[in-house]
């Protein structure tokens, strides 16, 4: 009986021997840098600091230009309020009639009124141009 339970306990130690060596190459081929899974988070580490360096890079550059555009929009602010003042002033300004060059003033001579036409009238009202 003591033989039997021996053999037993060696064929059980032999098993579980075994199952440890099949299991470590599992776990070898598993956290292998190049095939595994362990290549993989590898992988997804690198890519993740690329993608941090470019998050950085685009938030740098969103930053300067939301900066750029905010001193534009405040200088148009300001011109806008400067044409506005100079539109302003211009309602002050009395109006001057245009006085003709000084030169040789000549009188044009009179043209020849046009003979009226009686089948035509004179006036003609458009229904479709009429402005309110």
């Amino acid at each position: 009986m003591e033989l039997i339970a021996d053999v037993l306990l060696a064929a059980g130690a032999l098993g579980a021997g075994l199952y440890c060596l099949v299991l470590g190459r599992r776990l070898n081929r598993f956290n292998d840098l190049e095939k595994g899974v362990g290549g993989a988070v590898a992988v997804l580490s690198a890519q993740v600091d690329d993608l941090t360096k470019t998050l950085s890079a685009a938030q740098a550059t969103a930053a300067t230009s939301a900066q750029t555009l905010t001193d534009l929009t405040k200088r148009a602010e300001d011109m806008s309020r400067k044409l506005e003042l100079q539109m302003a002033s211009l309602h002050d300004v009395p109006d001057v009639p245009q006085s003709p060059t000084p030169g040789p003033q000549h009188t044009p001579a009179p043209a020849p009124a046009p003979a009226p036409v009686a089948s035509e009238p004179m006036f003609v009202r458009h229904r479709g141009t009429e402005t309110h």
